[in-house]
């Protein structure tokens, strides 16, 4: 079976959302806030929404004449049809009160766009603990290159687009679907992706039985006529095969026999990879990524299974995924200070961290330098050891305060916990805490040589010292 993407987009199932005129949403400013609310803009809506923070994604949708707010707007609320607004806000906003004081119907975010995944045929969903952002730029990468014209969003910015959405007019939807609060389970895909399952979002999910249960109600929203492509080496995403009678397209590296393999595998200097695909033990294609570590070949084999699935040519396959450079926060190069190379990455999860730190090994360096905000306290609690044990393998470790999100620390742990776990098997330099941004930049920048690598990890502030480290 030929999966095609190519027809024209029609407005079609969308009857939830006729009804709507004005659609107010609160947060808009998020990843995934701003996209939906650019589709609703093409789509004819009027659409307006206020967020707490001025942000790029923000001015983007105000050159978009969406008019957004920075705060609140009541007014807006009273004009509305529907509010929709994202998780991460709370009950008691003002707006939120004022809506449901004058009895306005609210939509959160995920629910909504569920609505919106209707309208297409073909909504494919990338997801797993793991790679979910990368795979899904890669993905959108190919589909653009081979004129698919498809509609994207993806959890960071992607120079391709020019943002964190794309907004096409086939039927085609590339999604970056996250399992947290079991929110893929609104959408309706023709296509999952799923890259790997791990122990992740401790706060909600009981333990990783739960996690792997919520993929498996997942993969039961497929159609019979959809299509999952699932990595074969990852023995926690064994419980999904029976549980669909979709097309099963299996990938990976340590298992013959899957459909899509990679052998030979090779790295440059930089540590870009060099591999062989096969297809049913038959070769396929030559690959060469522009992204390190043997991660980025996992992402990079999801990414050639559906594509060869939707008839995208090997060649433009190949061409595509060698101009892929990286998302945003991605083991992204922020810039170099005293000959030492400063990086960042988006890394939350010992996983996560391993294969950056796996990656950067492969490149050719002097010493390492990690600067982790570890983020939410439920995660650095459940982790720690996890954590402890995949950072020691850096030569200098700073750890700075946890990055709250969402959460109160009712659990009693601090960066110092994760710094003393690190510190009891260390021999030779120990690993510090340090709380304040700028004598973290200044102590690395009076510190580092030439041909160090510096790498900022984590998915709240720590970002900011990147810059801090070489612009100063």
């Amino acid at each position: 079976m030929q999966f095609i993407c190519k027809g024209e987009l029609k407005l079609t199932n969308l009857d939830e959302l006729k009804q709507y005129k004005h659609i107010h949403m609160i947060g808009i400013g998020g990843t995934s806030m701003s996209g939906i609310a650019t589709i609703l803009k093409k789509w004819g809506f009027y659409v307006t929404g206020s967020d707490a923070n001025q942000s790029e994604l923000v001015d983007k949708l105000i050159e978009n004449n969406i008019p957004v707010i920075i705060g609140h707007d009541l007014e807006n609320i009273k004009r509305a049809n529907l509010v929709v607004y994202s998780a991460a806000i709370p009950e008691d906003d003002v707006e939120m009160l004022e809506a449901k004081r004058l009895g306005i119907q609210t939509m959160e975010r995920s629910t909504f766009l569920g609505l919106i995944t209707k309208a297409y045929k073909n909504t494919i969903c990338v997801s797993g603990t793991h790679g979910k952002t990368t795979t899904t730029s890669m993905l959108s990468v190919c589909f653009l290159e081979a004129k698919k014209d498809p509609t994207i969003q993806v959890g960071a910015i992607l120079k391709q687009i020019g943002g964190n959405y794309r907004v096409g007019n086939s039927d085609c939807f590339i999604l970056e679907s996250c399992e947290y609060v079991e929110s893929f389970l609104k959408f309706h895909p023709r296509t999952e992706v799923i890259l790997n399952i791990d122990n992740d979002h401790l706060d909600y999910f009981k333990d990783l039985d739960h996690i792997k249960n919520a993929f498996v109600k997942f993969v039961k929203l497929l159609p019979e006529e959809g299509l999952l492509v699932v990595n074969a080496d990852d023995e926690n995403c064994a419980s999904l095969y029976k549980n669909t009678t979709a097309k099963i397209v299996t990938f990976g590296i340590n298992n013959e026999k899957c459909n899509f393999v990679a052998r030979n595998i090779s790295y440059d200097n930089n540590g870009f990879p060099l591999f062989d695909v096969y297809r049913n033990n038959t070769f396929y294609k030559s690959i060469k990524l522009s992204v390190p570590g043997l991660h980025n070949v996992y992402n990079a084999l999801a990414c050639i299974a559906t594509c060869h699935e939707y008839g995208i040519e090997k060649e433009t396959i190949k061409t595509a995924l060698a101009k892929y450079t990286g998302a945003h926060r991605r083991f992204e190069l922020v810039g170099e200070t005293n000959g030492a190379y400063v990086y960042d990455d988006y890394g939350h999860h010992p996983t996560e961290i391993k294969a950056v730190y796996d990656a950067m090994k492969k490149k050719k360096y002097n010493r390492s330098w990690v600067v982790f905000q570890p983020h939410t306290y439920s995660r650095t609690k459940n982790l720690l050891a996890d954590f402890a044990q995949v950072l020691s393998g850096f030569d200098n470790i700073i750890i700075t305060d946890i990055y709250a999100a969402r959460e109160k620390n009712t659990l009693g742990i601090s960066s110092t916990d994760l710094v003393n776990q690190i510190n009891i098997n260390r021999i030779g330099k120990k690993a510090i805490y340090m709380s304040d941004f700028n004598e973290i930049a200044k102590y690395i920048r009076d510190r580092v040589m030439p041909n160090d690598i510096v790498l900022t990890i984590g998915a709240g502030t720590v970002t900011n010292i990147g810059p801090m480290i070489v612009n100063s």
